[in-house]
């Protein structure tokens, strides 16, 4: 296994990416665009930007399509630690900037459990 990349790495741009799944289903199966997964994105992207954690070196805010976890949407993942979100406000989006994204520490509260898929 390849050693863990640091910010202080030469070959790191990010140290972190939140990927934010903003698929809608034109089937009108449930899909994270049908609960707010949108405004959940726009938050992150001006609070991230608003704490100067944006661009080289920081945190890149992502759109992402299906990341087949639409049973637990809306649904964020933060790389590289890999660790899966799923949100319902502001105020969890702000736990997640200010615990994950700025400090390394995942909000245990907010992480989807492996078993929820599709």
């Amino acid at each position: 296994m390849a050693p863990f990349r640091t910010a202080r790495d030469p070959f790191v741009y990010y140290q972190r990416h939140i990927f934010f799944c903003l698929n809608e289903r034109p089937n009108g199966e449930d899909s994270c665009a049908q609960h707010g997964a949108q405004a959940g994105f726009a938050h992150c992207k001006d609070r991230v930007k608003g704490e100067r954690l944006a661009g080289p070196g920081g945190v890149r805010v992502n759109k992402a399509g299906c990341l087949d976890r639409c049973a637990g949407g809306p649904v964020a993942v933060v790389y590289p630690e890999g660790v899966w979100y799923t949100y319902v406000d502001k105020d969890d989006i702000d736990e997640i900037v200010d615990s994950h994204l700025k400090n390394g520490q995942v909000v245990e509260r907010l992480v989807l459990p492996p078993n929820v898929g599709r």
